[in-house]
């Protein structure tokens, strides 16, 4: 019999579980400091009370000085350490419960369990395409989703095809599919619902109980080609060690797809089905995965969709995810780095007018734009932040990079607002990788919400901007702030200045790019955009085929 024992430093008291020979379950909750003498004088007496309340009848009979009942007959309980040694009372709980020790409870035998694998969390997308990668969401203590096993089964077809009925998963199931973490149907599998049989693992040989879940619905049609197949095509296979592919993409938060206004103004061309957020994350799974990406930066990410869909799906490809909300919004920015390639070092993210406001590297900038309250003021308004994380190459550990991560003001008369934005921007980056790590290449990612004619795009680029630029008056003369600025980088844009990044009914336009330290990294490919022709398809994006109205930019990028 097993005697699982849940023991975790950060907590006060163990727990303790087991079955007696009578079937009757207990589980206990010890200090881990207390004595384990004690503890075992308690499992005697859960032991001889049984799964009846016989103690409670047995007073009378001990008042008339009949049999003491329960009382005399308290079994032997002792715990055993692997060699085969009596473990002392004195010894606290912690030390003593040790994993492969045994218990005697009277005659009865527990080999003691020690934190084994435990799945805390099993479940499956609410929607599932065929030709789409289903990625469950698994949660385990004491065990990593990489070192669980995986079974998936589908219904057995109804009718009278002749299906073998059964299986280990139960009489309506037939196993589908290889033991592989992410399971992608077939066609042939369209209208059957599927199960996942999961076995927590710690890659240490040690397993836990398995648990199971069964879809919610049945595997649907997929849409068929998407405007991201013929790009796949490019990315096949992770880019060599001594390059990296960077993706940036706005991947339109829920938040915003599912308004009337997006419904009826901004996207009417498009089928209310596939401004679903389930059907839109089938379709930006497959495509993320698709690209075999080194950094990912996402924008408009909903807290739910990073823990639920994103984390789930882009760890099972081997990426470790880093968020940062926006205080009034529930979306926000997220940065994914492939664990083979990289390691985190360290995390500098900010609200741009918390920084502002509170930061000394922004003293300067904070003066200058006091002298304009207008603009200051929807500055500080804005929730816009910035996420920095400085990664070290697992290859070669002495190289490091710090990638930023951003989604600038989006009103077309903001330009004066994201001057500022990227201001704070590129001062905190400096401090970051010039200050904190000295020289270190950048790769700044984002949807900038600024045309190449702009004063943000120029700014970046050019390394100054005027104090006259037309951008300082983009909202009129009541918000003029005349101001001239620099930064000390050489940025190029690695996917150059494409026709647009961008396209919807009433615009299009290039507003995302990855800009790159051209001091210390180059271009080795940029991955064609969809044609036109793709991208029109279903008149704008996003549509049945494109789950954002934004488009990926993706690079392959190498050290200089």
């Amino acid at each position: 019999e097993r005697a699982v024992v849940r023991c975790v430093p950060s907590e006060p008291k163990l727990s303790l579980r087991f079955v007696l020979p009578d079937g009757s379950a207990k589980h206990m909750q010890r200090d881990q400091a207390e004595p384990l003498g004690r503890a075992l004088a308690r499992i005697a007496t859960n032991a001889a009370k049984g799964p009846t309340k016989a103690g409670k009848k047995s007073k009378k009979a001990r008042a008339e000085g009949g049999p003491a009942g329960e009382a005399a007959a308290l079994p032997a309980v002792q715990l055993f350490s692997r060699d085969g040694a009596a473990v002392g009372a004195e010894v606290p709980n912690a030390a003593a419960w040790q994993d492969g020790s045994v218990l005697h409870i009277g005659d009865a035998r527990y080999r003691v369990e020690r934190n084994p694998p435990a799945l805390t969390e099993l479940q499956l997308p609410r929607s599932l395409l065929a030709g789409f990668p289903v990625c469950p969401k698994v949660s385990a203590e004491f065990a990593a989703p990489q070192h669980c096993l995986f079974r998936w089964y589908r219904e057995r077809r109804p009718g009278p095809e002749g299906e073998a009925a059964g299986s280990d998963a139960g009489p309506g199931w037939v196993e589908a599919a290889a033991a592989e973490r992410v399971f992608t149907p077939s066609n042939a599998l369209v209208g059957l619902r599927l199960k996942l049989r999961c076995t927590p693992g710690d890659g240490a040989q040690r397993y836990g109980p398995p648990c199971e879940v069964e879809s919610s619905g049945p595997v649907e049609a997929g849409p068929g080609a998407c405007t991201f197949d013929p790009r796949h095509l490019y990315t096949g296979r992770v880019c060599g060690d001594h390059a990296v592919r960077a993706v940036s993409y706005n991947i339109l938060a829920d938040t915003y797809a599912q308004t009337e206004f997006s419904r009826t103004v901004l996207y009417p061309y498009c089928a209310p089905y596939a401004l679903e957020l389930d059907y839109r994350q089938n379709l930006l799974k497959k495509e993320l995965a698709g690209y075999n990406a080194d950094l990912i930066c996402l924008q408009e990410v909903d807290k739910s969709v990073f823990v639920d869909s994103l984390v789930p799906a882009l760890d099972a490809f081997g990426l470790e995810g880093l968020f940062k909300i926006k205080e009034k919004q529930h979306e926000g920015l997220a940065t994914f780095y492939r664990r083979t390639k990289f390691s985190l070092l360290s995390q500098h993210d900010i609200a741009f007018s918390d920084a502002l406001l509170s930061d000394p590297l922004h003293e300067e900038l904070r003066d200058r734009l006091a002298k304009y309250p207008l603009v200051q003021e929807k500055v500080l308004q804005r929730s816009s932040v910035l996420q920095v994380s400085v990664l070290q190459s697992t290859i070669d550990p002495s190289r490091k990079i710090c990638v930023a991560n951003t989604h600038l003001y989006w009103h077309p008369k903001g330009g004066n607002i994201r001057l500022i934005q990227i201001a704070v921007a590129l001062a905190h980056i400096r401090h970051v990788a010039c200050d904190l790590y000295p020289s270190i290449p950048i790769i700044f990612c984002g949807d900038f919400n600024s045309t190449p004619s702009s004063g943000t795009y120029s700014f970046i680029r050019s390394g100054r901007i005027a104090q006259d630029h037309e951008d300082w008056v983009s909202n009129g003369e009541d918000e003029r702030c005349d101001m001239a600025l620099s930064h000390p980088f050489q940025l190029l844009s690695a996917c150059g200045e494409p026709a647009y990044t961008n396209y919807v009914g009433g615009f299009h336009g290039c507003l995302d790019y990855i800009f790159i330290d051209s001091s210390a990294l180059e271009v080795e490919q940029v991955i064609p955009l969809p044609s036109h022709e793709e991208v029109t398809t279903h008149q704008a994006l996003p549509s049945v085929s494109h789950p954002s109205d934004h488009i990926a930019l993706v690079c392959d990028l190498k050290w200089k």
